[in-house]
């Protein structure tokens, strides 16, 4: 197979041709130190503020789409064959104001303004995906943008108003995508890129098979789908990733099957991508899945990737456990299955081989007789990491429990089942005193640690009340918050 060194994308409307890119060149700093486009602004560098959303589009299935992501920890390399859009590049007919910045300016949305371009853009994704949207699909597009000075009302106020001052069908980048895409085509030319200097060497691997190929051969690489996490490697602790393969651009790893008793997911589908089936099938997630971080990251973010990383709070392994999830390993044309919660052995280590990779989740539907929820709780409500995630899934049949699967985040090293609690449930009648009995069996499943997100004693209170909760819930009954 031929290789090439250029990384190619639009910027704008211009192609750009960049041999030899680093690994861990960002598109923040590209865009800002090579290109002076200052518009976007960094704020945080770990994607949390919102400062430097741009807008990136790919193509996928012959479809042309836009999606706001973090350039502060988006890496250049993965962009080949993107169309990277800036706050630069919005404009009204005649070079007036765009409709979104016009709508800002009349509801007063901007003070010093740092934030604005971010905002601007992350309203502008919205605006092409809901030209009339409510105020709570302004609030999730806005999760991950942060003000300091506006306050978010007039944000709000002229996110719902912007179709008042034009229509996206007559936006610019609307009426380009034909043109666009047929660019973007031409870009794919089903080689292999090798580019980067000695020390901060990039791979994006020609179609799925060249990955399993790249990585059984460099067993050492950083393997980069989305970069949520490992874009703050480098941006906060300057961690050398090299050789990092990038795989966001893999089509085949973004399948999706649904069938009568399972989604299977292919490790590169982004949390924003497969929200459509968490509201189809399984709806118990929705609200939770929305409380992923903030809308750039869920847009680049992968729930292979957040498998793989093993973190103990991770948000999807619970929710996913107490479903029965499982998962495919590759590596070379070798797979092999195993229960997602068998995944995971200890804090950061995980059941996976060198030059192993995780290539597709399977989730089972649950059945009518099963009754779900998943709950996070953390400091913040939106855009935080949990202190506690939980999943549980409770089969009952003629008011008998007869099955359990209640996993939890931030109670270990690892996502765990607490399987104490799960036995104190099996074979009881569905009713409070049980779930009480489950609550105090899961003393016994967990010894959770002190950390600045949350005490031991919390976390123990925190999880055992979530029991509760989930019965009273699932009853019908009100659940009665107090400190």
């Amino acid at each position: 197979m031929t290789h090439r060194s250029e990384i190619r994308f639009l910027l704008n409307g211009r192609t750009v041709s960049l041999p030899q890119v680093p690994a861990t060149q960002t598109l923040l700093d590209f865009l800002r130190l090579d290109r002076r486009l200052t518009g976007t602004k960094e704020g945080c560098a770990e994607g949390d503020c919102g400062a430097c959303t741009v807008l990136v589009g790919r193509l996928h299935e012959g479809a042309l789409r836009y999606e706001a992501v973090n350039a502060c920890i988006r890496f250049v390399a993965s962009l080949d064959g993107c169309h990277v859009v800036t706050v630069e590049h919005l404009t009204g007919p005649d070079g007036a104001l765009h409709p979104v910045q016009r709508a800002m300016v009349e509801h007063h949305g901007a003070q010093c303004g740092f934030c604005t371009p971010g905002i601007v853009m992350s309203l502008y994704a919205l605006w092409m995906q809901t030209p009339q949207p409510s105020e709570a699909q302004v609030e999730t597009a806005l999760q991950g943008n942060l003000c300091r000075c506006t306050g978010y009302a007039p944000i709000i106020r002229a996110a719902v108003a912007v179709s008042e001052y034009g229509t996206p069908e007559a936006d610019h980048l609307m009426q380009e995508r034909g043109r666009v895409a047929a660019e973007l085509l031409a870009f794919k030319d089903g080689r292999r890129v090798e580019t980067g200097p000695d020390g901060d060497r990039a791979i994006l691997p020609a179609d799925l098979d060249d990955f399993a190929d790249a990585y059984a051969a460099h067993p050492q690489a950083t393997v980069i789908a989305g970069s949520t996490d490992v874009g703050l490697w480098v941006t906060k602790f300057l961690r050398p990733i090299s050789p990092a393969i990038f795989i966001a651009h893999l089509d085949a790893l973004k399948a999706v099957e649904v069938t009568e008793g399972a989604i299977t997911l292919g490790a590169g589908v982004s949390y924003s991508e497969v929200q459509p089936l968490i509201a189809e099938h399984l709806p118990h997630l929705q609200e939770y899945w929305n409380r992923i971080a903030g809308w750039q990251v869920r847009n680049m973010g992968t729930v292979g990737g957040n498998i793989a990383n093993g973190s103990p709070i991770g948000d999807t392994p619970p929710v996913l456990i107490a479903l029965g999830a499982e998962v495919t390993l590759r590596h070379g044309q070798t797979r092999r299955t195993l229960p997602l919660e068998a995944f995971f052995i200890d804090y950061g280590k995980q059941d996976r081989r060198p030059g192993e990779f995780v290539e597709s989740i399977r989730v089972p539907l649950p059945s009518p007789a099963t009754r779900c929820a998943a709950y996070k709780i953390s400091k913040r409500r939106d855009e935080d990491i949990s202190a506690v995630a939980a999943g549980i899934s409770v089969s009952v049949e003629g008011g008998v429990i007869q099955s359990a699967r209640i996993a939890l985040g931030g109670m270990a090293a690892t996502p765990k089942r607490a399987g104490k609690a799960e036995a104190a449930l099996l074979g009881q009648p569905w009713s409070e005193a049980s779930f009480a009995a489950a609550a105090r069996a899961m003393a016994e499943d967990f010894a959770p640690l002190s950390d600045w997100r949350a005490s031991a004693g919390y976390r123990m209170r925190v999880a055992q009340n979530l029991l509760r909760r989930f019965f009273l819930e699932q009853d019908g009954q009100p659940v009665r918050l107090s400190a």
